[in-house]
């Protein structure tokens, strides 16, 4: 780990100052993954600037319309134990409630969260200089895959590793930040984006910007539920995750979101899926198609088809259990 300068800002205005002043400086919130990034070097900043200290990040407002705004630097113990949350948007209060394990969910934040950077142990290792990092080869094609995509590979093949975002895309939930042209608001859809289009990044985030807060849509009228399978009960990362809201009308399912983590390099959305719940009664004839439609499509590497049948049966089981 290189010496660097701490700056402790009070606003975000300041913030965002003391980083481009000096350049390769770097934000951290709760720091969770930018200590794994020191330890490693695979960054080596000369200021880090703590956003422990600046107001509005760190509160989750019900809006009037019961839609939320929840500040970038609220961790995700708050936002699991968070009752209006755990009432309206009971999938991203499980999302955040089975992170890590529970001292790291009482320091990582929703921002840093959605903002971490892929597990793949190519990426996190010094010695490799993958896609990722600015190399030329994507390690993971002919070599360990086991956790990597079968959805929206090439040329890089590591997946994204929030939880958290994939309840946020299946609320239709907004990103607001704020950089030197002033704030913009971001529908999470737009947010993340493929490695085809630059394989060293995994969202639109522009190196002068900082996120803000997440925006949610109210959600009162809707069923939605959130999953995941790990390998070991704590402290892991998913192996395959799912988020469903349905709205349902007539004894049918008006609109759904299928979305589905840790099995590509953004957070899924499933059309498919989607298209198989649309107009149909929620029960398990349209659960069993509505997992074999999330899988259509799906393009395993050599170690990991098992994630094509987990996805279809973790789909399965969200959807029969907003029946």
């Amino acid at each position: 780990m290189n010496r660097f300068e701490l700056a402790k800002p009070r606003s975000t205005a300041e913030a965002r100052e003391l980083r481009a002043e000096k350049p390769g400086s770097v934000f951290k919130a709760g720091g969770i993954d930018l200590l794994d990034h020191l330890k490693e070097h695979l960054i080596e900043p000369s200021r880090v600037v703590d956003l422990q200290s600046v107001a509005g990040l760190h509160e989750v407002v019900v809006e009037p319309d019961g839609g939320l705004r929840i500040g970038a630097g609220v961790t995700l113990a708050k936002i699991a134990a968070n009752e209006t949350i755990k009432k309206t948007h009971p999938a991203l209060a499980e999302a955040c409630g089975s992170a890590a394990s529970p001292q790291i969910r009482n320091v990582a934040t929703i921002g840093g969260n959605v903002l971490q950077r892929p597990r793949c142990w190519y990426y996190r290792l010094e010695s490799y200089k993958c896609l990722k990092k600015g190399g030329d080869v994507c390690f993971a094609i002919a070599g360990e895959n086991r956790y990597n995509v079968i959805f929206g590979g090439g040329p890089a093949y590591a997946t994204h590793p929030s939880s958290a975002a994939v309840a946020l895309v299946a609320y239709g939930a907004s990103f607001l930040v704020e950089g030197a042209k002033g704030p913009r608001a971001v529908p999470a859809a737009e947010f993340f984006v493929l490695p085809e289009k630059d394989p060293t990044r995994e969202n639109i985030l522009k190196p002068d910007e900082l996120l803000l807060a997440i925006v949610l849509p109210p959600a009162a009228t809707a069923k939605s539920a959130y999953a995941e399978v790990r390998e070991r009960a704590g402290f892991d990362w998913p192996l395959v995750s799912v988020a469903v809201t349905l709205r349902i009308e007539g004894g049918v399912v008006a609109n759904a979101r299928v979305v589905l983590g840790q099995v590509a390099t953004i957070p899924w959305r499933s059309i498919s899926a989607e298209k198989a719940l649309v107009g149909k009664p929620v029960g398990d004839a349209t659960a069993e198609a509505a997992g074999r439609a999330a899988v259509i499509g799906a393009e395993p590497l050599s170690d990991n088809g098992y994630k094509v049948e987990l996805t279809a049966a973790l789909v399965r089981r969200v959807v029969a259990s907003l029946a």
